[in-house]
């Protein structure tokens, strides 16, 4: 079932506990999802992941695709060793006050919604990826966990030399030869050879390397990957270990868990091997940096345009917490960033190629302002202001195919849809019709 040289190393590498490796690959992978905080709705999960708050185990994996919750960003489908991120962030950094993070190798945005989650509203997410194609997906599953203190952004890691010293945590999920997918993936176990391992080993030295200098003095990096060998990671670890100043973090859980605990000269680090735990392969490490990096220092040039008052007070009353929040104009669109991330957000747009900034509010078009689907999808909308349809489910996925809908009879204006309690978008009602404005890029295809 293995590829041979894969097969001789694990059994090196686990002795006699092979064969319960071995086994573990004739079970069902487990199915999981983490809930959006932010996003309430009635659906019910009892089987809740040990090592974090939202997680939670399904008994079978249904068609998320026709699920309106889903594409409400009401939860994510993600990967349970993946979700240990959380323990990471928690027992390593101080969350209260406001930081700058980057999720380096993103897409396609579990991680990254996830940090939206633990981190508090003031704080700014560079979310990036390095593939075009792959940062569009990453900008829509951003858009739906509907959090507006995150940058999309679209870069290679030496780009983010630029920002020296800028980043209080940057998370680095790097690519890798995927042993740890085995189960899940048949691709990644045929595609994978000790060449690959190679060819990954120093595409992740590279990251970095080139990721390094980005990290502030006593800031966190968080090094993570869905593989077992030792190459692409506590060797890798050391290898950056010998070059910079660091010191390992260590993360404290429960023996019951059944992560291994890793230790190989000064590194600590996490394993999750699918025998001891209800997840797939995985391995997490976390450190601080140690070594004195002179922060830059943020110098506008031009200063972003804010939104004019008169604009900013038809806006009030849609949004919650509106104090807390800057509105900018980006040509005729408005956008909603964490107040005093100005100037951040100018260095950004100045320094690398941006996908998303913010959350879009509305397109003013001459005197009047249309809403963002973007900001249907937002926690801070206050839904209470706009009319409000409510939707079957066969009229939802219908709505999410971009289908034609008979709704709100007589009716004119923008009104938000809903499926049990989920925020879907925006319908444009027109008295004996309406508009669908489903963004067309999202619209699903599958059929029952």
């Amino acid at each position: 079932m293995f590829p041979p040289e894969f097969e001789v190393r694990m059994k090196e590498q686990l002795g006699e506990r092979f064969s319960d490796f071995n086994q573990a690959f004739h079970n069902v992978p487990p199915v999981s999802i983490r809930l959006n905080p932010k996003k309430s709705t009635d659906q019910k999960f009892d089987d809740q992941i040990s090592w974090v708050s939202e997680g939670r185990y399904l008994s079978s994996r249904p068609q998320f695709t026709l699920d309106p919750h889903f594409h409400a960003g009401a939860y994510y489908v993600q990967e349970a060793s993946s979700m240990f991120l959380e323990q990471a962030v928690v027992q390593s950094i101080d969350r209260s006050v406001p930081l700058r993070v980057l999720d380096l190798c993103a897409a396609p945005g579990g991680k990254s919604t996830h940090l939206l989650s633990l981190l508090n509203s003031k704080s700014l997410l560079i979310s990036n990826e390095v593939i075009r194609s792959r940062a569009s997906i990453l900008s829509e599953n951003i858009q739906k966990w509907g959090h507006c203190n995150v940058i999309v952004t679209n870069n290679d890691p030496e780009d983010f030399q630029a920002l020296e010293g800028f980043f209080d945590l940057i998370v680095v999920d790097a690519p890798c030869s995927g042993e740890g997918l085995f189960r899940k993936d048949a691709d990644a176990m045929n595609e994978w050879s000790p060449g690959a391992i190679e060819i990954c080993c120093q595409r992740q030295q590279r990251i970095l390397s080139a990721i390094w200098p980005s990290l502030k003095q006593g800031g966190v990096l968080i090094y993570s990957t869905c593989t077992y060998n030792e190459k692409e990671n506590e060797e890798n670890l050391l290898w950056l270990k010998n070059k910079r100043e660091l010191e390992f973090i260590s993360i404290q859980c429960p023996t019951a868990w059944g992560i291994q605990a890793v230790n190989k000269g000064s590194l600590v680090g996490y394993r999750f091997y699918p025998h001891h735990v209800k997840g797939e392969g995985f391995f997490i490490a976390a450190m601080r940096k140690l070594e004195e990096t002179q922060p830059i220092k943020l110098r506008p040039k031009h200063g972003l345009q804010v939104a004019p008052s008169k604009t900013k007070d038809r806006l009030r009353d849609w949004l919650h917490h509106v104090e807390e929040k800057e509105l900018i104009m980006l040509d005729d669109l408005i956008c909603m960033i964490p107040k005093d991330r100005t100037y951040d957000l100018e260095y950004i747009i100045s320094n690398l190629r941006t996908v998303l900034k913010g959350t879009a509010v509305a397109t003013q078009k001459h005197e009047k302002l249309v809403p963002e689907h973007a900001f249907a999808l937002s926690t801070e909308i206050n839904k209470g202001i706009f009319t409000q349809l409510s939707l079957t489910r066969d009229q939802a996925l219908a709505y999410l195919r971009k289908e034609n809908l008979m709704l709100g009879e007589g009716q004119k204006g923008f009104a938000l849809v809903n499926y049990e309690g989920s925020t879907l978008g925006w319908v444009n009602l027109l008295g004996n019709r309406i508009n669908n404005l489903y963004p067309s890029g999202w619209r699903i295809l599958m059929r029952k």
